[in-house]
């Protein structure tokens, strides 16, 4: 069959091409609603379908966002990452997600690749942005929204949680139990000092200890982020001569490792040891016990970040204060702390 053309769709809608893509891109130029019943009957008795690649090339964009996390295996970026494929398929577009592993120049590669095929924004979830991919991202003048980490290397809008405070609701409810002090399990030392949520996490952990009159000295300790090597620090933690009443976990991953070494060390949690973690993972209330943990509202942030880099005002004069987007955090309480 030969293949279906715009100047067919106007030949029987009886109207111009340039009226039939009028319709099919809603715009530049508005359409009577009778004419634009024609074309989309039109449309379909003839099956139309737009070549998506035309329309990039002579809009120079695509019905693409670009998302960079640094790795969608780990639980809280693959649940991200589906907030926001939710959010722009609502919004009429498609998601590319590229991992960048912590590293750097890969981070560099997939801002090259999503920026070359002139996607529509990008979506950045940045470990430690590099002055490069700083670079990058201003020769291509691109619209990008950070979300979840806000690295100092650029200073474009954010969507972030509110990290320090929910961090200090985990501890202060840790320390309500009556727990002589609070352990934190923080990043590593490659963690960024600044605009990283861990090291948020660590600062509210250091303040709510600083509240109630607790040293804080030779209380964290690092771990990556990921479950496996926070279990073998945990070992180490929990093994120890000074094996603390309660942990604050950076993250959920590091919590759930740190449960399964207090588990195979035979440590009752929460009788003997109380855990709290950070993020709310839908794995938290099946882990066992039941993981207390600090959540926001991912949909609302994904949202929020797919409507700001569709936004044609997205690069608006402003402080730095107006273009962060902060999202409350919220405590979940389960059983790992302590209560029933």
């Amino acid at each position: 069959m030969a293949k279906v053309t715009r100047d067919d769709v106007a030949r029987l809608a009886g109207t111009s091409t340039a009226v039939v893509s009028y319709v099919i891109n809603n715009g530049p130029r508005p359409v009577a609603p009778a004419t634009r019943e024609r074309v989309l009957a039109a449309i379909k008795e003839l099956g139309y379908r737009p070549d998506r690649v035309a329309q990039a090339m002579a809009s120079r964009r695509t019905d693409l966002i670009g998302l960079i996390v640094p790795d969608a295996r780990q639980p809280f970026f693959g649940e991200m990452a589906h907030a926001v494929e939710q959010a722009a398929s609502e919004r009429g577009k498609m998601v590319l997600v590229g991992n960048s592993d912590y590293i750097g120049e890969r981070e560099v590669h997939y801002l090259r690749a999503f920026l070359g095929m002139r996607v529509s924004g990008l979506i950045l979830v940045s470990h430690a942005l590099n002055d490069l991919a700083a670079a990058e991202i201003e020769a291509w003048d691109a619209r990008v929204v950070l979300l979840h980490e806000r690295p100092e290397a650029i200073d474009d809008v954010a969507v972030v949680t509110d990290d320090l405070g929910g961090a200090q609701l985990a501890v202060r409810h840790l320390l309500e139990h009556g727990n002589e002090y609070v352990a934190c399990v923080g990043g590593t030392a490659e963690t960024p000092a600044v605009g990283d949520p861990v090291s948020d996490h660590v600062e509210g952990w250091r303040r709510a200890m600083e509240e109630a009159g607790i040293p804080t000295e030779g209380r964290l300790f690092e771990a990556p982020y990921n479950r496996y090597d926070a279990y073998r620090v945990g070992l180490g933690i929990l093994s120890g001569p000074d094996r603390p009443p309660a942990v604050f976990c950076s993250t959920d991953d590091q919590a759930i490792g740190l449960l399964r070494a207090a588990r195979e060390l035979r440590i009752d949690v929460p009788g003997e040891l109380a855990v709290a973690g950070f993020d709310d993972i839908k794995e938290a209330a099946l882990t066992d016990p039941p993981l207390t943990t600090v959540a926001s509202d991912r949909s609302a942030m994904a949202r929020a970040a797919v409507d700001l880099v569709l936004d044609d005002g997205l690069r608006v004069a402003g402080s730095r204060r107006e273009r962060l987007k902060v999202f409350p955090s919220r405590l979940v309480v389960r059983h790992s702390c302590g209560c029933a």
